[in-house]
């Protein structure tokens, strides 16, 4: 009986713990939320009063923040796909090859993670200064593909280990080529974890502020940039209606990831328990 009710209070005390530290967590974001709504143009906490004018000014005539939106969304797609093709690449290498050196290739890989990012910046910013590249979008998109990558190639390796690789070479003893097996395997069983690695590529290059800093121009200011100089230059309320948008797109962002992996976890049962069961390739090698 003292056991069980040392369990009981033992559970007790954590999830209240538990409770305390998520609160604490989200407290920064439930006061951006309900300071957005503030009617006082110092954004002031609690509200005295309640108004939808910030969301309102963001896009007035005149208002800065569409064109920092779009240029956002723009190189965070262009990153998201640089990011994509890297990660697929480099994490099919490092888990389906025999790579020569793997430790120093997967170091150099998530090197940009551990290097402080302002440093990054630095650097990028010597390399297209002389190119004439600064405020281009695809530049940008490339100085965010530098972190966004390293996340991506996680992502995707720790998907291709839970991968069997016996459906593989199954596939590849009935006669399908290596097109065919990652069409029908490799790339169907991987999906959730692509998925996934898009999010994340798009939100880190969305929410970049020290490369986009370096590399941004005038004409060319990206979302983060311009929030800053918002905060930095001027007071402006409408600052808490963009945070408050940014925070619903990764809580969005993050539901989309969960739905990925479910929906991945059904199709997952449904590739091994039919179409690898079934046969990926004809005995004579034409695929089914």
């Amino acid at each position: 009986m003292m056991e069980l009710r040392s369990t009981l209070a033992g559970r007790i005390v954590l999830t209240a713990v538990a409770t305390v530290i998520l609160l604490f967590l989200a407290l920064p974001i439930v006061v951006i939320l309900v300071t957005s709504f503030s009617n006082n143009a110092f954004a002031s906490f609690p509200p005295d009063t309640w108004t939808l004018n910030w969301y309102q000014a963001l896009f007035a005539d005149g208002s800065k923040w569409p064109a920092a939106l779009s240029l956002s969304a723009l190189v965070a797609a262009l990153s998201t796909v640089f990011s994509l093709i890297i990660g697929v690449t480099a994490a099919t290498a490092l888990t389906r090859s025999e790579l020569p050196l793997r430790s120093a290739v997967y170091a150099l890989v998530l090197g940009p993670l551990v290097i402080p990012q302002i440093v990054t910046a630095l650097g990028l910013f010597l390399l297209f200064e002389p190119a004439a590249m600064l405020g281009s979008p695809i530049a940008i998109a490339l100085g965010h593909t530098v972190l966004a990558a390293p996340i991506a190639v996680l992502i995707l390796i720790a998907t291709l280990r839970g991968i069997d690789e016996r459906l593989e070479d199954a596939a590849a003893s009935m006669g399908a080529g290596r097109l065919t097996i990652a069409r029908r395997i490799t790339f169907p069983l991987a999906a959730p974890g692509m998925i996934a690695a898009a999010i994340f590529s798009f939100i880190t290059s969305f929410d970049e502020f020290y490369i986009s800093q370096f590399l941004s121009s005038v004409d060319t200011v990206t979302l983060p940039v311009q929030v800053y100089n918002s905060l930095t230059f001027e007071i402006d309320p409408s600052v808490t209606a963009i945070s408050a948008i940014l925070i619903a797109l990764a809580i969005l962002a993050l539901a989309l990831v969960a739905l990925a992996r479910w929906l991945g976890s059904g199709r997952q049962g449904s590739l091994l328990s039919v179409e690898n069961t079934a046969g990926v390739a004809n005995p004579g090698g034409e695929t089914v």
